[in-house]
Protein backbone atom coordinates (compact mmCIF):
# COMPACT_ATOMS: atom_id res chain seq x y z
CA UNK A 1 0.00 0.00 0.00
CA UNK A 2 2.49 2.65 0.63
CA UNK A 3 4.80 1.76 -2.47
CA UNK A 4 1.93 2.48 -4.50
CA UNK A 5 0.56 6.15 -2.34
CA UNK A 6 4.37 6.69 -2.90
CA UNK A 7 4.27 6.27 -6.57
CA UNK A 8 1.12 7.70 -7.88
CA UNK A 9 1.74 10.95 -5.56
CA UNK A 10 5.87 11.61 -6.26
CA UNK A 11 7.31 11.93 -9.69
CA UNK A 12 4.90 11.29 -11.71
CA UNK A 13 2.64 13.47 -14.12
CA UNK A 14 -0.88 14.37 -13.91
CA UNK A 15 -2.20 13.37 -17.13
CA UNK A 16 -6.07 15.25 -16.97
CA UNK A 17 -4.35 18.46 -16.63
CA UNK A 18 -1.80 18.28 -19.03
CA UNK A 19 -4.51 16.57 -21.94
CA UNK A 20 -6.13 19.57 -20.36
CA UNK A 21 -3.33 22.43 -20.94
CA UNK A 22 -2.32 20.90 -24.49
CA UNK A 23 -5.94 20.95 -25.82
CA UNK A 24 -6.01 24.87 -24.51
CA UNK A 25 -3.30 25.85 -26.15
CA UNK A 26 -4.68 24.28 -29.45
CA UNK A 27 -7.43 25.49 -29.54
CA UNK A 28 -5.97 29.58 -28.96
CA UNK A 29 -3.87 28.70 -31.72
CA UNK A 30 -6.64 27.92 -34.08
CA UNK A 31 -8.77 30.77 -32.44
CA UNK A 32 -6.27 33.31 -33.70
CA UNK A 33 -5.71 31.83 -36.64
CA UNK A 34 -9.21 31.42 -38.40
CA UNK A 35 -10.97 34.84 -39.76
CA UNK A 36 -12.18 36.92 -37.02
CA UNK A 37 -10.62 34.88 -34.74
CA UNK A 38 -9.52 38.15 -32.96
CA UNK A 39 -12.76 39.59 -32.56
CA UNK A 40 -14.34 36.00 -31.47
CA UNK A 41 -11.44 36.33 -28.91
CA UNK A 42 -12.29 39.51 -28.05
CA UNK A 43 -14.36 38.73 -24.97
CA UNK A 44 -10.73 36.83 -23.24
CA UNK A 45 -8.82 40.31 -23.57
CA UNK A 46 -11.92 41.97 -21.67
CA UNK A 47 -11.31 39.25 -18.57
CA UNK A 48 -7.75 40.56 -18.79
CA UNK A 49 -9.05 43.83 -18.33
CA UNK A 50 -11.02 42.63 -15.79
CA UNK A 51 -8.54 40.10 -13.58
CA UNK A 52 -6.58 43.34 -13.36
CA UNK A 53 -8.92 46.04 -12.37
CA UNK A 54 -10.06 42.85 -9.47
CA UNK A 55 -6.77 42.85 -8.68
CA UNK A 56 -6.29 46.34 -7.72
CA UNK A 57 -9.98 46.33 -5.83
CA UNK A 58 -9.01 43.32 -3.67
CA UNK A 59 -5.85 44.17 -3.18
CA UNK A 60 -7.38 47.56 -1.41
CA UNK A 61 -9.27 45.53 0.80
CA UNK A 62 -6.64 43.37 1.69
CA UNK A 63 -4.84 45.62 3.10
CA UNK A 64 -7.24 47.54 4.72
CA UNK A 65 -8.02 49.93 2.37
CA UNK A 66 -11.51 50.91 0.22
CA UNK A 67 -12.77 49.80 -2.95
CA UNK A 68 -15.12 52.31 -4.29
CA UNK A 69 -16.32 51.18 -7.95
CA UNK A 70 -14.56 49.47 -11.25
CA UNK A 71 -15.87 50.66 -14.69
CA UNK A 72 -14.44 48.68 -17.99
CA UNK A 73 -15.09 49.45 -21.54
CA UNK A 74 -14.95 47.62 -25.15
CA UNK A 75 -12.06 49.23 -25.91
CA UNK A 76 -10.49 46.66 -23.41
CA UNK A 77 -9.59 49.67 -20.72
CA UNK A 78 -10.91 49.91 -17.06
CA UNK A 79 -10.29 51.98 -14.00
CA UNK A 80 -10.97 50.88 -10.48
CA UNK A 81 -11.01 53.54 -7.58
CA UNK A 82 -9.01 52.67 -4.59
CA UNK A 83 -7.79 54.10 -1.78
CA UNK A 84 -5.29 52.89 1.13
CA UNK A 85 -3.36 54.39 3.53
CA UNK A 86 0.63 54.35 3.40
CA UNK A 87 2.97 54.62 0.77
CA UNK A 88 3.45 50.46 0.36
CA UNK A 89 -0.26 50.08 1.15
CA UNK A 90 -0.87 52.23 -1.88
CA UNK A 91 1.94 50.73 -3.60
CA UNK A 92 0.53 47.24 -3.38
CA UNK A 93 -2.88 48.36 -4.30
CA UNK A 94 -0.93 49.60 -7.61
CA UNK A 95 0.62 45.99 -7.74
CA UNK A 96 -2.31 44.03 -6.98
CA UNK A 97 -3.87 45.02 -10.53
CA UNK A 98 -0.10 44.37 -12.82
CA UNK A 99 0.20 40.62 -11.03
CA UNK A 100 -4.03 40.13 -10.79
CA UNK A 101 -4.06 38.20 -14.56
CA UNK A 102 -1.00 35.66 -13.11
CA UNK A 103 -2.86 35.07 -9.54
CA UNK A 104 -5.89 33.92 -11.25
CA UNK A 105 -3.81 32.10 -14.26
CA UNK A 106 -2.30 30.41 -11.36
CA UNK A 107 -5.65 29.59 -9.63
CA UNK A 108 -7.18 28.30 -12.31
CA UNK A 109 -4.29 26.13 -13.12
CA UNK A 110 -4.54 24.71 -9.73
CA UNK A 111 -8.22 24.37 -9.70
CA UNK A 112 -8.05 21.93 -13.32
CA UNK A 113 -6.03 19.70 -11.29
CA UNK A 114 -8.89 17.51 -10.64
CA UNK A 115 -12.61 17.23 -11.81
CA UNK A 116 -13.85 17.94 -8.48
CA UNK A 117 -11.47 21.18 -8.23
CA UNK A 118 -12.38 22.74 -11.72
CA UNK A 119 -16.30 22.47 -10.56
CA UNK A 120 -15.49 24.23 -7.29
CA UNK A 121 -13.40 26.79 -8.71
CA UNK A 122 -16.13 27.66 -11.68
CA UNK A 123 -18.93 27.97 -9.37
CA UNK A 124 -16.82 30.37 -6.26
CA UNK A 125 -15.96 32.35 -9.53
CA UNK A 126 -19.64 32.49 -11.15
CA UNK A 127 -20.52 33.30 -7.35
CA UNK A 128 -17.74 36.16 -6.78
CA UNK A 129 -18.32 37.75 -10.11
CA UNK A 130 -21.92 38.41 -8.90
CA UNK A 131 -20.79 39.90 -5.90
CA UNK A 132 -18.65 41.98 -7.36
CA UNK A 133 -20.74 43.05 -10.37
CA UNK A 134 -23.77 44.44 -7.66
CA UNK A 135 -20.87 45.85 -5.31
CA UNK A 136 -18.30 47.46 -7.53
CA UNK A 137 -19.46 47.85 -11.13
CA UNK A 138 -20.70 50.89 -12.28
CA UNK A 139 -21.01 51.26 -16.34
CA UNK A 140 -23.55 49.22 -18.43
CA UNK A 141 -20.69 47.43 -20.57
CA UNK A 142 -18.84 46.61 -17.12
CA UNK A 143 -22.19 44.94 -15.38
CA UNK A 144 -23.36 43.16 -18.92
CA UNK A 145 -20.12 41.38 -18.97
CA UNK A 146 -19.46 40.69 -15.82
CA UNK A 147 -22.45 39.31 -15.00
CA UNK A 148 -22.16 37.15 -18.30
CA UNK A 149 -19.31 35.81 -17.17
CA UNK A 150 -20.61 34.79 -14.43
CA UNK A 151 -23.38 33.12 -16.00
CA UNK A 152 -21.00 31.16 -18.54
CA UNK A 153 -19.15 30.34 -15.40
CA UNK A 154 -21.67 28.88 -13.64
CA UNK A 155 -22.73 26.77 -16.76
CA UNK A 156 -19.42 25.56 -17.28
CA UNK A 157 -19.57 24.27 -13.95
CA UNK A 158 -23.18 22.27 -13.61
CA UNK A 159 -23.74 21.76 -17.72
CA UNK A 160 -20.49 20.16 -19.20
CA UNK A 161 -19.42 16.82 -18.52
CA UNK A 162 -16.47 16.52 -15.69
CA UNK A 163 -13.32 16.62 -18.56
CA UNK A 164 -15.11 20.05 -20.08
CA UNK A 165 -15.21 21.60 -16.76
CA UNK A 166 -11.71 20.95 -16.70
CA UNK A 167 -10.81 22.02 -20.26
CA UNK A 168 -12.95 25.03 -19.25
CA UNK A 169 -11.04 26.21 -16.28
CA UNK A 170 -7.46 25.94 -17.63
CA UNK A 171 -8.59 27.43 -20.69
CA UNK A 172 -9.22 30.20 -18.78
CA UNK A 173 -5.41 29.97 -17.25
CA UNK A 174 -4.29 29.69 -20.30
CA UNK A 175 -5.17 32.93 -21.54
CA UNK A 176 -4.93 35.18 -18.31
CA UNK A 177 -0.80 33.52 -18.43
CA UNK A 178 -0.97 35.06 -22.08
CA UNK A 179 -2.19 38.32 -21.30
CA UNK A 180 0.84 38.53 -18.95
CA UNK A 181 2.96 38.52 -22.05
CA UNK A 182 1.03 40.07 -24.46
CA UNK A 183 -0.06 42.89 -22.69
CA UNK A 184 3.98 43.30 -20.85
CA UNK A 185 4.60 46.98 -22.42
CA UNK A 186 2.17 48.58 -19.90
CA UNK A 187 4.67 47.48 -17.11
CA UNK A 188 7.37 49.58 -18.88
CA UNK A 189 5.39 52.97 -19.79
CA UNK A 190 4.74 55.60 -17.08
CA UNK A 191 1.14 56.69 -18.77
CA UNK A 192 -2.15 54.90 -19.65
CA UNK A 193 -4.28 55.63 -21.84
CA UNK A 194 -8.20 54.41 -21.21
CA UNK A 195 -11.93 55.46 -22.13
CA UNK A 196 -11.34 57.80 -18.94
CA UNK A 197 -8.64 59.83 -20.52
CA UNK A 198 -4.69 59.94 -19.91
CA UNK A 199 -3.37 59.11 -16.52
CA UNK A 200 -0.12 57.63 -14.56
CA UNK A 201 0.24 53.88 -15.12
CA UNK A 202 0.36 51.77 -12.10
CA UNK A 203 4.08 51.48 -12.25
CA UNK A 204 4.63 55.34 -12.15
CA UNK A 205 2.34 55.22 -9.36
CA UNK A 206 4.17 52.82 -7.59
CA UNK A 207 7.71 55.09 -8.17
CA UNK A 208 5.49 57.43 -6.56
CA UNK A 209 5.15 56.77 -3.58
CA UNK A 210 7.92 53.77 -3.36
CA UNK A 211 10.90 55.52 -4.98
CA UNK A 212 12.41 53.83 -7.22
CA UNK A 213 12.08 54.41 -11.21
CA UNK A 214 8.26 53.44 -12.72
CA UNK A 215 10.76 50.53 -14.65
CA UNK A 216 11.98 48.53 -11.77
CA UNK A 217 8.82 48.12 -10.38
CA UNK A 218 7.51 46.85 -13.76
CA UNK A 219 10.20 44.70 -14.00
CA UNK A 220 9.28 43.35 -10.30
CA UNK A 221 6.24 43.22 -11.02
CA UNK A 222 6.59 40.71 -14.54
CA UNK A 223 9.08 38.64 -12.31
CA UNK A 224 6.23 37.91 -9.85
CA UNK A 225 4.17 37.27 -12.90
CA UNK A 226 6.29 34.66 -13.89
CA UNK A 227 6.99 32.67 -10.60
CA UNK A 228 3.75 32.43 -10.18
CA UNK A 229 2.84 31.28 -13.10
CA UNK A 230 5.33 28.57 -13.25
CA UNK A 231 4.69 27.90 -10.06
CA UNK A 232 0.85 27.19 -10.75
CA UNK A 233 1.65 25.23 -13.68
CA UNK A 234 4.64 22.83 -11.99
CA UNK A 235 1.79 22.08 -8.96
CA UNK A 236 -0.99 21.62 -11.20
CA UNK A 237 0.71 19.22 -13.50
CA UNK A 238 2.51 17.04 -10.48
CA UNK A 239 1.36 14.46 -8.61
CA UNK A 240 -1.63 12.26 -9.14
CA UNK A 241 -4.85 12.50 -11.27
CA UNK A 242 -7.41 12.43 -8.74
CA UNK A 243 -9.96 12.77 -11.19
CA UNK A 244 -12.43 10.48 -12.50
CA UNK A 245 -11.06 9.99 -15.81
CA UNK A 246 -7.46 9.62 -14.14
CA UNK A 247 -7.92 6.95 -11.50
CA UNK A 248 -7.18 3.25 -12.06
Amino acid sequence: MSTTLSHAGVGTMNRGTQHALIASVVVTFVLYQVPYGHEIGRPLVWLSTLAHELGHGITALLVGGRFGKLVMYADASGVAWTSASGAWREGLVAAGGLVGPAVVAALCFLAGRSDKGARFGLSLASAFLLVAAVAWVRNPFGIAFVTGLSLVLAMGAYRLPPAGSRFFVVFLGVQLSLSVFARSDYLFTPTARTAEGVMASDVAKMAEVLWLPYWFWGAACGAFSLVVLVFGLWVSLSGADTSASGRR
